[in-house]
């Protein structure tokens, strides 16, 4: 009998709605990292608590492999709910049709009208809001000011020569190395940010469509880099490195430069002592400007949820004022509501030189072409694996930047076209 009214109990509890959730949603997270991760579950954690009988289950996908992961998911019909989508993989997946428009849900939510300009500008970017941006990165130059003292440089590098002759005179210390080179996945911005400074422009097409990329000012931006680690400014294996080795090797002493987002801030600033580094804006090319790139990504529904006023809701959740307030802080990116720029945490001295970059004339940020279709495998693919062979000597500069004008020529006709 006890035995039976085990049973029965036990049959009872599954059957309430505390033990099944009614629905669950899969969200796909990409730029992943374990602090990351943990942030973004404690924002899930306060829907679901918010949402009862609502389950979310976070998949991470490792940088290094996420966009040919995510491919394939959905090309095999895995597809999530919930995206964190790249602004580099936006074009190619809003173009296919496989991402839901948030303009109605935008314009009824109650922080719609809180959104910055510039994040509805770059939710819009592949026709239709079909994103909500979480922050946006700017790049800035980090710099070891114990390794330059050592060198005998004399403060942060404002130019491209003084930062080439910076990252010599630091290599010559022993197992020091001037520049932390991004030679792995997530390199893109380091090669056009250098070819844009040296060409003085960052026009990514002329008015007749043809890419500037393989200019002899461009040319002359991607040969700067081959220098930095052919001359040995750069540590050998950084051929390989990407976000995680770059800044394990700032915040280890290994090089004095690293040019990164404010995201980079949060693991160096728990392993360095404050005075032992700083940030300045990127340094200038021969026109007297610098092209730092300014990067964002957000959260995406794709239209073949089952589920979307769920979705949507996640969305709305991780993209509350609150909730972005805390994503920012924690993650390191500059936030997406008016009036946010005023916290506290955002007007000390670490986060001055980005907002620096953003207002001194000297300093255009460069947003990337993200409304073709192919700039995702492009930025994602193509970049890293010739760069990589340009690096180890099998190609030359001009070959590399022929290479990708090629690419972008046709990806910038096939836009054109559709337009």
């Amino acid at each position: 009998m006890k035995k039976l009214l085990a049973t029965a109990s036990l049959a009872a509890l599954l059957m309430t709605p505390q033990a099944w959730a009614e629905t669950t949603l899969k969200f796909v997270e990409v730029i992943t990292s374990p602090e990351r991760t943990k942030v973004l579950q404690s924002l899930v954690d306060q829907y679901e608590a918010e949402n009862s009988g609502v389950k979310v289950e976070i998949i991470s996908l490792p940088w290094g492999q996420a966009y040919e992961k995510l491919a394939t998911m959905v090309a095999g019909g895995d597809i999530p709910d919930v995206v964190e989508m790249p602004d580099t993989w936006l074009a190619l997946y809003a173009g296919a049709g496989k991402l839901a428009s948030l303009e109605e849900r935008i314009a009824n939510w109650e922080h719609g009208k809180t959104l910055t300009d510039k994040t509805l500008a770059v939710a819009r970017q592949a026709g239709d809001a079909y994103m909500i941006p979480y922050g946006f990165y700017l790049r800035a130059m980090f710099y070891n000011k114990k390794l330059l003292a050592e060198a005998g440089v004399d403060g942060p590098p404002a130019t491209m020569q003084d930062f080439m002759d910076a990252s010599q005179k630091v290599s010559k210390l022993p197992g020091k190395s001037g520049y932390c080179l991004r030679g792995g996945p997530g390199g893109t911005n380091g090669w056009i940010m250098m070819a844009a400074a040296m060409n003085g422009s960052n026009e990514f097409f002329t008015k007749d469509g043809k890419s500037r990329i393989n200019e002899p000012g461009s040319v002359e931006g991607i040969q700067f880099l081959l220098d930095l680690y052919q001359k040995n400014y750069a540590p050998k294996d950084s051929v390989n490195w990407g976000f995680n080795e770059i800044v394990a090797g700032f915040y280890s002493g290994t090089c004095a430069f690293l040019d990164q987002d404010p995201d980079a801030l949060i693991a160096i600033a728990e392993r360095m002592p404050a005075e032992d580094f700083a940030v300045v804006p990127m340094p200038t090319g021969p026109s007297g400007q610098a092209f730092p790139t300014i990067g964002f990504s957000g959260w995406s529904v794709f239209k073949t949820t089952k589920h979307p006023d769920e979705a949507w809701g996640l969305v709305a959740k991780l993209s509350s004022p609150d909730a972005n307030a805390t994503w920012t802080k924690r993650v390191g990116v500059i936030p997406i509501h008016k009036g946010a720029d005023q916290d506290p945490h955002f007007k000390t001295e670490q986060f001055k030189d980005w907002f620096d970059t953003l207002n001194g004339k000297q300093y255009v940020p460069t947003i990337m072409p993200s409304y073709l279709e192919g700039w995702g495998y492009f930025a994602s693919t193509i970049v890293t694996e010739s760069a990589q062979e340009a690096l180890l000597g099998q190609k030359t500069a001009q070959e590399l930047a022929d290479d990708w004008a090629k690419f972008l020529n046709d990806e910038h006709a096939k836009w054109k076209a559709q337009k």
